[in-house]
């Protein structure tokens, strides 16, 4: 496997469903629309990122791998899942961003597997969101589909009070679990803030209802102290984003400033921890 600090200096120094055909939503100005344009992503393999991760369950921080899988997909608009069928005439690329952990706790494991959608032209709106959770005490599944205005929010809970159901949810703010993937794409500048309507994070065994709340991303330069990887070999200049919102938990990101940015460290204020443990382009699915 690449270690971090090969594959981060080889990149400082290379320094119903909206139709496709359909005018692209606006791309906020902070946002660069041409970001997932570059011929990176069509190489035929993934970026997967392993971070050393923690996360507070029952009272206890439990320390695991965390693992990130940014690759080019292409959809077709039937099924709006990857086609294999690339001679249809319904076909548009996506960015996927697969994230994947195993969390143990003193008796059994949580499993979750989050999937983020984004149609290629736009980096800064969620197409499609599932997310499963798997543990003794039962699982739960949940999918954002994007559906013109709205959200359609399917969902199969294994909690009280929510079991099976189908909701509309409003689209526009943006979801806490596209953050890892959407500030990567910044026009970043020193001093850059604005405001978005944001979703709670979706890895969770329950379905409640998401309800938006303003949050406030900042940029500034990042201290130098801050950049080291668990690799401790290499150091980045990166760019410190502040996710600030009133009642939700605070977020910290650590993203480098050279293409194509990468995602070296995230704090929350409520325990949650990402460290970049390694990173490599890989075609994980040629594998047995």
């Amino acid at each position: 496997m690449m270690k971090v600090n090969q594959l981060l200096i080889a990149g400082f120094l290379g320094a119903t469903l909206i139709s496709c055909t359909q005018k692209p939503a606006s791309i906020p100005e902070h946002i660069r629309p041409d970001w997932a344009k570059n011929e990176l992503w069509d190489d035929g393999k993934a970026e997967v990122a392993i971070y050393h991760a923690e996360r507070v369950v029952y009272g206890e921080p439990r320390q695991f791998d965390y693992v990130y899988v940014l690759v080019k997909e292409t959809f077709n608009q039937e099924y709006k899942v990857k086609t294999d069928d690339y001679d249809r005439s319904d076909l548009y690329e996506v960015m996927k961003v697969n994230k994947f952990c195993r969390i143990q706790t003193l008796k059994y494991p949580y499993h979750y597997l989050t999937s983020v959608f984004y149609n290629r032209n736009n980096p800064s709106l969620v197409h499609k969101l599932t997310n499963t959770s798997q543990e003794w005490c039962g699982n739960t599944a949940k999918s954002f589909l994007e559906n013109g205005a709205v959200y359609d929010f399917q969902y199969m809970s294994y909690w009280d009070g929510q079991g099976n159901g189908l909701v509309k949810v409003d689209k526009g703010p943006w979801f806490e679990d596209q953050l890892s993937y959407t500030l990567r794409t910044l026009d970043f500048k020193a001093g850059l803030s604005f405001e978005v309507d944001l979703y709670p994070m979706q890895v969770t065994s329950k379905a409640t209802i998401p309800k938006a709340e303003q949050a406030t991303i900042s940029v500034e330069a990042a201290n130098q102290e801050d950049l080291v990887t668990l690799d401790s070999t290499f150091v980045q200049a990166a760019w410190q984003v502040n996710v600030a919102r009133d009642e939700g938990a605070n977020l910290t990101f650590w993203i480098g400033k050279e293409y194509p940015n990468y995602l070296l460290r995230m704090e929350a204020t409520d325990g949650r921890k990402l460290m970049l443990k390694s990173l490599e382009r890989d075609d994980y699915w040629a594998y047995e």
